[in-house]
Parts: structure tokens; sequence; C-alpha cells
């Protein structure tokens, strides 16, 4: 070590219990052994606040409970060892556990030997053993995270299987909740049917440079879980033999395997990637989630008070799935009108393809006879109508009309797709194309409605009611690609179109009112802007290209494939009215905006999308003024009185920090909530989360009941992005409960909204608003306000390197290469918490929250106010949970957080004076941030009441380690001037690592 880093603050160990009680945890075992001791492994250290380690030694219980997790982490373990002896040899071996076990001591306690020897360790590596340590770790971690989901759903199923209670996050759960509310009138059968009649909840999947997995990579993650699962299963010896030769296959692919890509990423490999999961996951666990949910329903409705009985209503497709992929353009130049067309014929393709395999399945277990049970007329109708004409099946009428809708379906597919997108099984017949999926939906309905009527339901369950779930869920789109573009994009487009037809020369420089009325005038006249003679720029060609694909898409694979339009960085009433205008141009929008005998139709709802804290405090009056325009209300109502809001989560915690950010959400919430009420439209909010607590990110459950009261009113929709896409829907087990929590938790948020309202609520919003402008003057002090903090950032995180690294098609940055042009304000939200996630400081999810409770209390002007005040602050914790989440997503990241690991990337940092000075505030405001929390929910243990997620801390972050050990070390040689690269790939291949291991950090 230098004398010139910062004093690394001293850890605390946790107290050992004794030899016999220690959980074998594989926390310190060599990759190649399978016994181990238990680590004591500790989030924070004594100079820093007195009881803070991650949590107590687990009970015997909970151990037992953990021996398979423990048992197959070992075992992948051991097998990596294995591989890695294997292919690189025992040389490189003995170097990983070297490695391994300094981190290890290094994270126990204040072992400064331990320090000194792993600094020299890391140093002496040539680059070739540096990529082979960082693969080694970050392939453990990867392994883990296959193991801790096995765990989960094995968990799961043992509850399942014992009759347990429903868990939070369930449908079963909600329902209890709403049949003990008081009355409860909220779970009648006619109240549960209005909700899901209503009910809108999409997740929608985004691209962001967050995510680090190669599809090859996840491909092999996936055939590693599935065999990990059979072992759970009784095997004979030569089964269990059989299994662990392909699990070492796949492992040993995973090594031979290119972790990183060689170019960045296009827009078509994220495309690609997305779809990945569909047929992973969302395909098959989709339709179970309805079944599941109509099951529950129907066991509610005949157990409940009601007495209900008979079937249950079937549930309409309220359930859907969104994508920006393909539409988002924000930033992003690669995105345009043909990455649309690729991502709707790419979507289309894969629900096709899925459709056909099931039509042809059906057709093989479908071979019902009618000599031997009946068929409706209209499935004899639909018999009949078939192109078949074998011998073989005319008393096959099931088939039959199999074959039919196979030969339509075909049909629909080349129409659509052309002749050679899909490989269909001879089809001999042309055939008429269905009109759209509810044509094809209606028909697998005919088969289900006669098989009922003819004691066949039975043989509708495995696969045919599933497949006209599917066709109603996915259509002939699969997801809705929503377009997105930024407000100044759309304003240079309008710009030209108007100067170019000699309306007005120079719209940018209008005021607000100007362009308004500028605006209004246009959309009320019939006439277009464009002309056919005219030559206009690539900007604007691009821009109504894109709009103009859409239009065809929608003609072609139906309305939901894309209905939204966002708008980044609304802060005007006239960047809304641009987009409708170009949707005019592009024969979007129909009719006339005011004109009551032709009032204008959107076919894209316009959304604005509000991210800065200056935006989000104007949205109410950007939205009240929007619907007070003329023409306004008809054009609502035209799109079902519905109107959606997106909020964002990223910039507005740059711009404030953390507590000011859900302060300012909150609010913006309710002020739109008032808003909409008053004018009699449904509001919609979309929630554009990250996968960091900074930009949103956290159990989704809590994060939906806590929402202000009225805004979640069984409509949501909310992204999901970076790695946390693989980390949710990566097994189709946990993405189907991950799926099933939203739902839930939308349910129980709509109709429960009274637990959002604790009686002493005006007093408990007064104290965050004094808490949110203390916080905010901490964040900006430090991050906008020191001077010389841009330097230490840029020095002190991997954040260029992030940016070089091949990681998605949308630039990380803004400017980065240019010191001189480096600012906080020009780089994007993303990479931004991405780095503080890298060096393990996790700034954006805690920073100003200790500053502004401690002003809070100090404020007071005596012990006895003082003291009144935190009560306050408990019972906030207690009652309210809005706060209450606040704190519990908080709790998460300050265990996550490593100030001993931030503390050797401040080394970084070649200005000793400057890297005194922040990192000392930093480590002051981590203080009192942590002291806060425990006095608040009176735990001095992080994660106290998260026992799962602290175990898997406890688990993996031992391995997680070296590779900011690793990280820290090459940063030095390669900004040092050393070129090599292997040197680069190391440093790539330890931000994989480290994502892979802290698994929400983007």
């Amino acid at each position: 070590m230098t004398s010139s880093r910062p004093a690394r603050p001293a850890r605390r160990a946790a107290a050992a219990a004794p030899a016999a009680a220690q959980p074998r945890t594989p926390s310190s075992a060599p990759l190649a052994k399978t016994t181990a001791t238990a680590p004591q492994a500790t989030a924070a250290t004594a100079a820093i606040a007195p009881a803070t380690k991650v949590t107590s030694a687990p009970s015997r219980t909970r151990d037992d409970k953990d021996q398979p997790l423990f048992q197959d982490i070992r075992y992948l373990g051991r097998l990596l060892g294995d591989v890695v002896r294997e292919q690189e040899g025992d040389a490189v071996y003995q170097v990983v556990e070297t490695i391994r076990q300094t981190a290890v001591r290094f994270r126990r306690e204040d072992d400064s030997a331990a320090a000194l020897t792993l600094e020299k360790k890391l140093r002496s590596l040539s680059p070739e053993q540096t990529v082979s340590v960082v693969r080694a770790f970050s392939y453990f971690s990867h392994l883990a995270n296959i193991a801790e989901d096995r765990h989960r759903n094995r968990r799961h199923r043992i509850h399942a299987l014992a009759g347990s209670a429903s868990q939070p996050g369930t449908i079963g759960y909600a329902l209890e909740r709403l049949q003990h509310a008081s009355g409860a009138s909220a779970a009648t059968p006619a109240a549960l049917k209005k909700f899901f009649d209503a009910a809108l909840i999409v997740p929608v999947l985004t691209a962001h440079p967050t995510e680090v997995q190669r599809k090859s990579i996840l491909d092999a993650q996936h055939d590693i879980a599935r065999l990990l699962a059979e072992r759970d299963q009784p095997l004979t010896a030569t089964e269990r033999a059989h299994n662990e030769t392909m699990l070492r296959a796949r492992v040993t692919s995973l090594w031979q395997t290119r972790m990183l890509r060689d170019a960045r990423l296009t827009v078509d490999d994220e495309i690609e990637n997305a779809l990945s999961y569909y047929r992973v996951t969302f395909l098959a666990e989709i339709p179970a989630l309805y079944a599941g949910i109509e099951t529950t329903l129907a066991q509610h409705e005949q157990h409940g008070p009601h007495g209900q009985h008979g079937p249950a209503t079937r549930l309409p497709p309220f359930l859907q799935m969104g994508s920006w992929i393909g539409g988002d353009r924000d930033g992003n130049p690669n995105v345009s009108a043909a990455t649309l067309k690729l991502a709707i014929t790419r979507q289309a393709t894969v629900i096709f393809e899925h459709y056909l395999a099931q039509v042809h399945k059906l057709g093989a277990e479908l071979s019902v006879s009618n000599l031997l049970a009946g068929a409706s007329s209209a499935l004899k109708a639909l018999a009949e109508a078939s192109p078949d004409t074998s011998p073989h099946r005319v008393d096959e009428p099931y088939r039959r009309a199999l074959i039919g809708v196979y030969a339509r379906l075909a049909a629909s597919a080349r129409e659509r797709l052309g002749a050679s997108a899909i490989v269909t099984l001879g089809v001999p017949h042309a055939a008429e194309p269905y009109a759209d999926a509810n044509a094809f939906a209606n028909d697998l309905q005919v088969l289900v409605d006669s098989l009922a009527a003819h004691h066949g339901a039975s043989l509708a369950s495995p696969r045919l009611a599933p497949l006209v779930r599917a066709a109603e869920v996915f259509g002939f789109h699969l997801a809705s690609i929503d377009l997105r573009q930024s407000s100044d994009i759309h304003e240079a487009v309008i710009a030209e179109l108007l100067q170019r037809a000699g309306v007005e020369n120079a719209y940018a420089a209008l005021d607000e009112a100007s362009k308004q009325r500028l605006l209004l005038a246009e959309l009320a006249q019939a006439r277009p802007l464009r002309s056919p003679y005219a030559s206009y720029s690539a900007l604007a060609q691009s821009e109504l290209g894109i709009l103009e694909e859409a239009r065809l898409t929608r003609a072609q694979f139906g309305e939901r494939a894309v209905r939204n339009y966002i708008i980044s960085h609304t802060e005007t009433v006239s960047d809304l009215l641009e987009v409708m205008l170009l949707q005019k141009e592009t024969g979007l929008l129909q009719g006339r905006l005011g004109n009551p005998h032709d009032p204008a139709r959107t076919g894209l709802m316009v959304i604005p999308l509000f991210e800065t804290i200056p935006d989000l405090r104007n949205s109410q009056r950007i939205m009240g003024e929007l619907m007070a325009l003329p023409g306004m209300k008809a054009l609502i109502e035209a799109q079902g009185s519905e109107q959606e809001v997106m909020l964002g989560y990223s910039d507005s915690n740059k711009d404030g920090g953390f507590l000011t950010s859900n302060w300012e959400l909150y609010r913006a919430e309710l002020a739109l909530v008032s808003l909409f009420k008053r004018h009699g439209v449904t509001l919609r909010l979309f929630h554009g989360r990250g996968g960091t607590v900074g930009r949103g990110g956290g159990p989704t459950w809590q994060a939906i009941l806590s929402q202000p009261p009225g805004t979640v009113d069984g409509q949501i929709r909310l992204t999901e992005q970076g790695e946390v896409i693989a980390s949710k829907f990566g097994n189709p087990e946990i993405g189907r409960r991950n799926l099933e929590t939203v739902v839930a938790a939308t349910l129980e948020a709509s109709l429960l909204p009274r637990d959002n309202t604790p009686a002493q609520l005006p007093a408990f919003e007064a104290t965050m608003q004094q808490l949110s402008d203390s916080a905010m003057a901490a964040y900006r002090a430090l991050v906008y306000d020191t001077p010389g903090f841009t330097d230490y950032f840029f020095a002190a995180t991997p954040i260029v390197e992030i940016a070089e690294l091949n990681i998605g098609s949308r630039p990380a940055s803004r400017k980065l290469q240019d010191p001189k042009q480096r600012r906080i304000e020009d780089l994007r939200a993303i990479p931004w918490g991405f780095s503080w996630g890298q060096c393990r400081l996790l700034l954006t999810g805690w920073y100003g929250f200790g500053s502004a409770i401690a002003a809070h209390l100090e404020s007071a002007p005596d012990a006895a106010s003082r003291a009144k005040r935190l009560a306050q602050l408990k019972k906030m914790h207690k009652t309210w949970p809005f706060f209450s989440n606040l704190l519990s997503n908080m709790d998460m990241v300050l265990a996550k957080t490593d100030l001993a690991v931030a503390s050797r990337y401040a080394q970084l940092v070649p200005d000793k004076k400057l890297r005194q000075h922040v990192f000392g505030r930093i480590v002051a405001e981590w203080e009192r941030t942590s002291q806060a929390l425990s006095d608040i929910t009176g735990k001095n243990e992080r994660l106290a009441d998260n026992p799962l997620l602290a175990r898997s801390i406890k688990n993996r972050f031992p391995y997680l380690d070296p590779l900011n050990h690793l990280q820290v070390e090459l940063l030095k040689r390669h900004r040092a001037g050393e070129r090599n690269p292997r040197l680069e790939r190391g440093i790539h291949l330890t931000i994989n690592g480290i994502a892979a291991g802290l698994r929400n950090t983007g």
C-alpha cells in the first residue's frame, strides 16, 4: 500500500460462534474443494458506526434450510475449479486460490498484512494470468446466481407442498388481505371482475448499456440451471453421473466461450437477446400465470364468505408485454425505421413459430374420434372448412380443424413476413390468412368449447388453453414497441417542415404561447406540411420515416404492435403538440384537432416523460394546460378517456440525490392524480425504473404498494432494464413469480388504498419536504459544488472504461474522452449509477440522507423536541409505506456498500488532497446515514428484515472482492499507459463479473 492512500476504515469482525456451531457455507471454500468454514463478513467498520454488520449468525433452523444451497454452490465451485485446473493448469488454479484466501482475510478484518500481500500478488500477475483469474471469479458469481435461483425455487416448492400460508407478492396473499379488509367489499367477485376488466399491467423490456451478458453465456446458464434442478429429483447412479457429465460440459463451454463481445452490441443483437427471454420464460409462463390466477380466484369465490360457486370468470388479457428495443431513439443514433421494422419482424417470427409448433403438436395430441365422443356444430364446421381430405382422419374433426388452422396460420405468417421467413411443416393447400390474432384465437376457442361440452375439458388444459391465452396476450406482434425520442429533435424537425412549407421561418425562436398557437392551427388543418417535391434533411427523413414505419406496422401486425410515443425531456405543452403534428404528417393522426365534425384521433398515445426535478415539479401544470386546449378532450376520449404519463427515476436522482428524487416523484404523482380526477380522465403511470435503487430499483411488490394513494388504479407500466432482466426472467419459475408479484401488488394497491394513507400523513409529508431540502443541499454540495469532484469521479470509478466496453448499442455517455469537456451534467444517468456500483460505493442510493436526518434533529430547540422528532420518524417508518420502502431500499444499498474496497479505488485519484477531501466526505456521510437508519428502524444490523438477501451477500461477496481488487490494479496499469489487449480485456471482464455479483447495478 502506498502511504498516500486514504486511511482504510478498520473492519469490525463479527462475533464468532463456536466452531462446532458454524454453518458450512461456501463463502471461504476453495473452488475445487467441498468443505468450508463460515465467513465472518461484515458490511462496514467500527470506525464508521459501532454496529453495522450485515447479519448475525443465522439460526440452526435457517442453516438447515440453506444446506442445499450451500451444497449447490460448493458443487458448482468444485466443477469450476476442476475446469480451471484442466484448462489453465494447476499453477493458475493455485494463483486463484491464493488471491481468494487473501481477499477473504482482507474482508474479515483490518488485516494490513493481507492488504499488502494482496497488492503484491496482483502486481505480479501477468496479463494472461490476470484474465484467467478474473474469469474464474466472474464465472463463480454467475454460478452462485444460478444456485440461489434454484434454491428460491426449491424453497417455494417446499412451502407449496407443506400447504404454507400465502406469501406476500402472491395473488392468494393479496386476496386474503382484501378479504380481511374492513367490510371486505374489495374482495367480492363483482369488485374483482371490475378490477381485471379495467386493468392494464405491462412490464416493458428495455436495452441499456449495463446489460453485460452475451446471449451465448445466457444460453449456457439456462442449461446449467436446468441440469442443477434435475439433481433435486431421484436419480440412479448412472443418471447422476450423466447429469454431472453434462454439467461439466456446460461449465467447460462457459470457460471456452468468449465472455465479451469483440464489437459493440448492435440493436439487432439487443433484439435477439430480449427474444431469448420469451422463449425461455414469457411464452409459457404468462399463460401459466393466467391459469394460476383464475384458479386462485375460483377457490376464493367458492370458499369465501360470498359463497359463490361455478366456474370463475375468464380473465381478459390485462397483463401484456412491452418493449423499447428497436423504437427507442433517445440518444441512440442506431435506431431508425429499419430497426423498428426488424424488431417487429423478429418478434412476429418468434410468436408465429411458437403458434405453428403448438398447433402442430395439438394435431398429434387431439386424436378424438367422433365415433367415441361428440363435437359441437361449430367444431364440425371448422373441420369441414379444412383443406384436409385424408380418409384416415374423416372421423377426427379436431385434427382436421387443426390442419385448417395451421394452414391459415402459415398463410398469415407468409403474408406478414414473406414466404421464406417461417419454415412450416408441409402445408399443401393455399388458405385464407387470418385477419388478426383475435380470429386465430376464436378458432382455437371453438375447439376449447367443443371439448368442454363433450367431456374433454381436461384435454384442453395442457396445450390448447395456454395457446388460446397466448394468442390473446401476444397477438401477432408479441410485445408492443414504444417509440421514444427527445423533445429537441422533434422541435428541429417541426421547424424544418414549417420553414420548407413557408409557414414559419424561425419556429424554434418563438415563445411557448406562439408555438402553441401555430401548432394548434396546423393540427386543425386538413392539408399536410410536407411536399413530395421538396427535399428534407437526413434528420427529418429519419424521424418521419420511423413514424411511417409505425403506421405500416400497425396495419400489418395490429394496433397493439405500436401504440405509444414517449417524449423525453418534456418541458412544455408544445413538446406534446409537436409529436401530434408529426403523426398527422405521417398518417397516424386522423381528423382535425378542435373540429367537432371531424375530431382528431391519434394512432399513438403521446406520452410525456418527466424526469428532471424541474420537469417533475411542472408536470401537473403542463398536463393541465394540455387537457384544457380546444379539441383535446375529444382526442383523449377517442383513446378511451385514458392518458399515460411516464416518470423517470434516473435524471431526478442525478439532479438531486436519492431522497429528493423519490420525494419529488411522490409529489408529482399526487398532483397528477388530483388533476386527472378533476378532468375525469384515467391516469396510467409509466414508471421508468432501472436496476439500481438510485434509478428506482428495489423489490417490485414494495415499490408498487408504496405508491401514493390513487396512483395505482389497476393501470401500471414499468420498465425492466439491464441485467435485472436476466435476474428476474432468466429462470422460468422465478420469472412467473416476478410477474405474479406485479399483478398482486397492483391488485392490493388499487383496492386497498387506505393502507397508504396514515392518519398523520400531512405532518409526515411536511417533514419529508424538510428532509428533501436538506438532502438535496448535501448531495449537490458534494456532486456539483465541490471543486474537483468531477475529476475525482472520473479517476475513482471505471466510468471511462465502461464507455469503452461493448455492452450496448447506445453510447454510454455524451462527452468522456476529453477531460476538459467532462461534466456530471453531460453524463448519462445509467453509467453514472453503474460506475458507483462498480467501486462499491453505490452513492446514488443513499447519499444525503444522513445529513438530512442530522439537520432535522439538530435544529430542534431542545432534547425533548429532538426526541419527539425522532419518534415521528420512527412512526413514519412503521405506518407510511412510502417512507418504509425508501428506508428498506437504502438498507439494501448500504449492505452492498463497502468502504474498505472503495478506499482502494480512491487511490486511483492522483491528487492526494482532493482524494482525501472527497473520500473523507463520503465516509462521513455514510457514517451519518448508517447511524440515522439504525436510529429510525431500531435495527443495528443491515438487512435484519431480509435474511434472504443478507445470506446472498454473505455468500457471494468474498468472491466478489477479488474482482474489485483486480479491477483497481488493472486500471492503474491502463491509466499509466500500459497498452495490452489482454489488460483491457481484463478490465472489461471485471466490470462484467462485478455487475453479475451485485445483480442490480444498472
